[in-house]
Protein backbone atom coordinates (compact mmCIF):
# COMPACT_ATOMS: atom_id res chain seq x y z
CA UNK A 1 0.00 0.00 0.00
CA UNK A 2 1.70 3.70 -1.00
CA UNK A 3 2.22 6.26 1.77
CA UNK A 4 0.58 9.06 2.80
CA UNK A 5 1.60 11.13 -0.83
CA UNK A 6 1.07 8.06 -2.77
CA UNK A 7 -2.61 7.61 -1.07
CA UNK A 8 -3.51 11.32 -2.39
CA UNK A 9 -2.22 10.82 -6.03
CA UNK A 10 -3.97 7.15 -6.17
CA UNK A 11 -7.28 8.76 -5.01
CA UNK A 12 -6.69 11.20 -7.72
CA UNK A 13 -5.86 9.64 -10.41
CA UNK A 14 -9.14 7.08 -9.58
CA UNK A 15 -6.68 4.34 -7.85
CA UNK A 16 -5.67 3.19 -11.06
CA UNK A 17 -2.15 3.10 -10.06
CA UNK A 18 -3.75 0.56 -7.83
CA UNK A 19 -5.73 -1.25 -10.44
CA UNK A 20 -8.64 -0.32 -8.57
CA UNK A 21 -11.85 1.35 -10.39
CA UNK A 22 -14.13 3.70 -8.85
CA UNK A 23 -17.80 3.62 -10.88
CA UNK A 24 -19.55 6.62 -10.58
CA UNK A 25 -22.48 7.63 -8.21
CA UNK A 26 -25.84 7.39 -10.16
CA UNK A 27 -27.71 10.43 -10.59
CA UNK A 28 -31.38 9.24 -9.16
CA UNK A 29 -30.30 8.60 -6.12
CA UNK A 30 -29.93 11.93 -4.55
CA UNK A 31 -31.67 14.14 -1.57
CA UNK A 32 -32.50 17.93 -0.76
CA UNK A 33 -32.73 19.47 2.78
CA UNK A 34 -33.55 23.31 2.93
CA UNK A 35 -32.82 24.66 6.62
CA UNK A 36 -32.45 21.05 8.63
CA UNK A 37 -35.53 19.48 6.78
CA UNK A 38 -35.82 17.09 4.38
CA UNK A 39 -37.88 18.28 1.78
CA UNK A 40 -40.06 15.71 -0.08
CA UNK A 41 -38.74 13.48 -2.54
CA UNK A 42 -36.96 15.32 -5.92
CA UNK A 43 -37.36 13.84 -9.05
CA UNK A 44 -35.23 16.51 -10.11
CA UNK A 45 -32.25 19.11 -9.55
CA UNK A 46 -30.46 21.74 -12.41
CA UNK A 47 -28.64 24.30 -11.46
CA UNK A 48 -25.21 22.98 -9.83
CA UNK A 49 -23.32 25.21 -11.56
CA UNK A 50 -21.13 27.93 -11.80
CA UNK A 51 -19.12 30.03 -13.79
CA UNK A 52 -16.63 32.42 -13.24
CA UNK A 53 -16.89 35.90 -15.94
CA UNK A 54 -13.83 37.07 -17.33
CA UNK A 55 -12.66 39.91 -19.39
CA UNK A 56 -10.08 40.04 -22.40
CA UNK A 57 -7.45 42.32 -22.22
CA UNK A 58 -4.86 42.60 -25.48
CA UNK A 59 -1.27 43.16 -24.72
CA UNK A 60 0.17 45.84 -27.27
CA UNK A 61 2.54 43.85 -29.33
CA UNK A 62 1.42 40.77 -28.30
CA UNK A 63 -0.70 39.00 -31.42
CA UNK A 64 -0.52 35.18 -29.97
CA UNK A 65 -3.30 35.83 -27.11
CA UNK A 66 -5.04 38.25 -25.66
CA UNK A 67 -5.27 38.04 -21.63
CA UNK A 68 -8.45 36.69 -19.95
CA UNK A 69 -8.59 38.46 -16.84
CA UNK A 70 -11.15 37.04 -13.64
CA UNK A 71 -13.87 38.84 -12.49
CA UNK A 72 -16.62 37.69 -10.52
CA UNK A 73 -18.21 34.10 -9.82
CA UNK A 74 -22.01 33.25 -10.95
CA UNK A 75 -24.19 30.85 -9.70
CA UNK A 76 -27.10 29.47 -11.73
CA UNK A 77 -30.37 29.18 -10.42
CA UNK A 78 -31.10 25.92 -8.67
CA UNK A 79 -34.19 24.24 -10.10
CA UNK A 80 -36.42 21.25 -7.84
CA UNK A 81 -38.68 19.18 -9.11
CA UNK A 82 -40.85 16.99 -7.00
CA UNK A 83 -44.09 15.01 -7.57
CA UNK A 84 -46.92 16.87 -5.60
CA UNK A 85 -48.13 15.71 -1.88
CA UNK A 86 -50.20 16.65 0.97
CA UNK A 87 -47.10 18.61 2.73
CA UNK A 88 -46.53 21.65 0.48
CA UNK A 89 -43.89 23.88 2.75
CA UNK A 90 -41.93 24.80 -0.54
CA UNK A 91 -45.46 26.61 -2.37
CA UNK A 92 -45.37 28.13 0.98
CA UNK A 93 -42.28 30.03 0.79
CA UNK A 94 -42.70 30.95 -2.80
CA UNK A 95 -46.22 32.42 -1.73
CA UNK A 96 -44.98 34.19 1.25
CA UNK A 97 -41.79 35.42 -0.51
CA UNK A 98 -44.04 36.45 -3.23
CA UNK A 99 -46.08 38.72 -0.78
CA UNK A 100 -43.09 40.38 0.22
CA UNK A 101 -41.99 37.73 3.35
CA UNK A 102 -38.70 37.34 2.33
CA UNK A 103 -37.38 34.50 4.21
CA UNK A 104 -33.48 33.48 2.69
CA UNK A 105 -32.68 30.04 3.53
CA UNK A 106 -29.95 27.66 3.54
CA UNK A 107 -29.61 23.82 2.20
CA UNK A 108 -27.89 21.01 0.60
CA UNK A 109 -28.24 18.50 -1.69
CA UNK A 110 -26.86 15.69 -0.68
CA UNK A 111 -26.02 12.67 -3.92
CA UNK A 112 -26.36 9.15 -2.43
CA UNK A 113 -24.65 6.09 -2.17
CA UNK A 114 -26.20 2.64 -3.61
CA UNK A 115 -27.00 2.13 -0.03
CA UNK A 116 -28.40 5.40 0.46
CA UNK A 117 -26.03 6.99 2.29
CA UNK A 118 -24.58 10.67 1.54
CA UNK A 119 -21.45 10.51 -0.62
CA UNK A 120 -21.04 13.90 -0.93
CA UNK A 121 -23.32 17.16 -1.00
CA UNK A 122 -23.31 20.63 -1.74
CA UNK A 123 -24.59 23.14 0.13
CA UNK A 124 -26.33 26.48 -1.07
CA UNK A 125 -26.51 29.25 0.48
CA UNK A 126 -29.00 32.27 0.94
CA UNK A 127 -31.62 31.16 -1.22
CA UNK A 128 -34.98 32.89 -2.05
CA UNK A 129 -37.75 31.46 -4.25
CA UNK A 130 -38.28 33.18 -7.86
CA UNK A 131 -40.10 31.10 -9.66
CA UNK A 132 -42.75 28.14 -9.33
CA UNK A 133 -44.66 25.71 -12.19
CA UNK A 134 -47.20 23.73 -11.28
CA UNK A 135 -47.87 20.39 -12.78
CA UNK A 136 -49.41 19.77 -16.55
CA UNK A 137 -52.62 18.10 -16.66
CA UNK A 138 -53.27 14.92 -19.30
CA UNK A 139 -55.94 12.62 -19.35
CA UNK A 140 -54.35 10.69 -21.95
CA UNK A 141 -51.57 9.84 -19.28
CA UNK A 142 -52.94 6.75 -17.04
CA UNK A 143 -50.19 7.39 -14.27
CA UNK A 144 -48.14 10.71 -14.80
CA UNK A 145 -47.05 12.15 -11.39
CA UNK A 146 -48.32 15.61 -10.95
CA UNK A 147 -44.82 17.37 -10.50
CA UNK A 148 -44.18 20.96 -9.89
CA UNK A 149 -40.87 23.20 -10.25
CA UNK A 150 -39.56 25.74 -8.01
CA UNK A 151 -37.06 28.33 -9.02
CA UNK A 152 -33.94 29.45 -6.62
CA UNK A 153 -31.33 32.08 -6.55
CA UNK A 154 -28.83 31.86 -4.17
CA UNK A 155 -25.51 33.13 -2.86
CA UNK A 156 -23.16 30.43 -4.10
CA UNK A 157 -22.51 26.93 -3.79
CA UNK A 158 -19.98 25.12 -1.73
CA UNK A 159 -18.08 21.55 -1.08
CA UNK A 160 -17.85 21.56 2.71
CA UNK A 161 -14.49 19.86 3.89
CA UNK A 162 -16.86 17.24 5.71
CA UNK A 163 -18.42 16.12 2.55
CA UNK A 164 -14.59 16.03 1.20
CA UNK A 165 -13.26 14.23 4.13
CA UNK A 166 -16.26 11.65 3.62
CA UNK A 167 -15.52 11.08 0.45
CA UNK A 168 -11.25 11.21 0.63
CA UNK A 169 -12.46 8.12 3.57
CA UNK A 170 -14.55 6.24 1.50
CA UNK A 171 -12.28 5.83 -1.30
CA UNK A 172 -9.45 5.24 1.20
CA UNK A 173 -11.89 2.19 2.87
CA UNK A 174 -11.88 1.09 -0.43
CA UNK A 175 -8.29 0.26 -0.76
CA UNK A 176 -7.71 -1.06 2.38
CA UNK A 177 -10.88 -3.23 2.30
CA UNK A 178 -11.92 -3.25 -1.10
CA UNK A 179 -15.85 -5.24 -1.31
CA UNK A 180 -16.01 -8.55 -2.56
Amino acid sequence: MPGPLGLNAALSLGLGALGKRFDPYLGNNFLVEIDGLLCGGFSKVEGLESSIETEDRAEGGVNGYVHKVLKRTTWAPLVLSHGITDLDTLWDWYDKTSRGVIVRKNGSILLLDAQRHPAMWWDFKDALPIKWVGPSFDATQDSQVAVVRLELVHRGLTVPSMSKGLSAARAAMQVVAPRK
